[in-house]
């Protein structure tokens, strides 16, 4: 389930982001490329969240 949230959330900020800063430079709305982006950020955010170590760690 957590990575079908990673991929809804990042989905839906990427394609605002898409959106206002293509309004802000008069440029026109491209949904294709901000669902590519989209899923490329939550493939590295799925990476990053599974790269920490689940417990605490030592302290020596």
């Amino acid at each position: 389930m957590r990575f079908v949230m990673a991929f809804f959330w990042s989905f839906c900020l990427v394609s605002m982001l898409n959106y206002v800063a293509g309004s802000i430079a008069n440029i026109p709305f491209d949904f294709a490329a901000g669902a590519i982006v989209a899923v490329i950020l939550a493939v590295l955010v799925i990476v990053l969240g599974e790269s920490f170590p689940d417990g605490e760690v030592a302290d020596h």
